[in-house]
């Protein structure tokens, strides 16, 4: 499998938790930012580490992005950079940008300039938090539309011993459990027959409603 490659633009909280995150997984990451401390800090965790002036045409064309397989603009406090530098990516031909917006408007540009994905960590932050609340006992809760979301959960104590067949959740509960924890291994192929455990967390999905009532 070919190993890919991206650029990360912005070595604030969020682009080097980014660029680390990738690096980790394997991947070969560019990290970019104007402030030579924030690249030296991060030099031994990826691939290359420059420090550079993404909003000069011709300084962008030097660092060779040509075949980056994405890149995530990550740079904050300066709306013109961050646009500039996703225009740049854009025209580049990187054929996936992800950027990162600090407001409605900014994101709105980001959108209209090129970029194929906007988040707002803060945002996002604070709605996945809000969720959690919502649903109460859950691990976490990752939304997947507006009425349909995926959860981790704990195992009920009442379940524990059981099976998924026993308990017939998806009849019961009309929600499904498609994988299961412990730390941080994933298992996907259930067994029906497989007694649960109490360190298992679940993964399950299904509608918001149905959800808050197995909590």
């Amino acid at each position: 499998m070919a190993v890919k490659s991206f650029v990360v633009f912005g070595l604030g909280k969020f682009g080097v938790s980014v660029a680390t995150a990738l690096s980790n997984n394997g991947c070969e990451v560019l990290a970019v930012d104007m402030d030579p401390d924030k690249v030296q800090d991060i030099a031994d965790e990826v691939t290359y580490a420059v420090r550079a002036n993404v909003t000069d045409p011709e300084v962008f064309k030097s660092l060779g992005l040509r075949n980056m397989d994405g890149a995530v603009v990550a740079i904050s406090g300066n709306m013109e950079a961050s646009v500039m530098a996703t225009i740049l990516a854009k025209e580049a031909g990187i054929p996936y940008i992800l950027a990162k917006a600090t407001s409605r408007i900014h994101a709105t540009v980001l959108e209209k300039v090129g970029a194929d994905h906007v988040i707002s960590p803060e945002s996002e932050m604070g709605s996945r938090v809000a969720r959690n609340m919502v649903f109460g006992r859950f691990v976490d809760t990752f939304e997947l539309s507006s009425t349909y979301s995926m959860v981790e959960m704990e195992v009920p104590e009442s379940w524990i011993g059981s099976t998924l067949r026993e308990l017939d959740i998806r009849n019961k509960f009309g929600v499904n459990i498609i994988a299961y924890k412990i730390g941080d291994q994933v298992n996907v192929n259930l067994d029906p027959d497989e007694p649960m455990r109490a360190e298992q967390t679940l993964l399950t999905v299904g509608d918001n409603e149905k959800l808050r009532k197995i909590r």
